[in-house]
């Protein structure tokens, strides 16, 4: 780009920052929100739960479904994200 199209895409310089910055953003809260760990740690702490008696069979599995359809969703998303190409 010249200095004339750099003179003239410049009063959108600021819009062209703050998109990028919600791209951050959001690309951030999606690896959180995508990120497995947290979900498997509260699968172990369920477990333990459990053991221990602090939790009554019923319970437990309704969680366990709950959390083990969350890493399906995980794992969906994961797959769907690798099949697309990068930019």
């Amino acid at each position: 780009m010249g200095l004339v199209g750099t003179i003239l895409t410049l009063p959108v310089a600021p819009v062209r920052g703050v998109g990028w910055v919600v791209d951050k953003v959001r690309q951030a809260a999606e690896d959180e929100y995508y990120d497995p760990a947290p979900i498997q740690e509260e699968l172990v702490n369920l477990e333990r739960a459990r053991t221990e008696g602090r939790v009554d069979e019923e319970e437990f599995a309704r969680r366990e479904e709950e959390l083990l359809h969350r890493l399906e969703e995980i794992s969906a998303y994961r797959l769907q994200q690798g099949a697309q190409p990068g930019p």
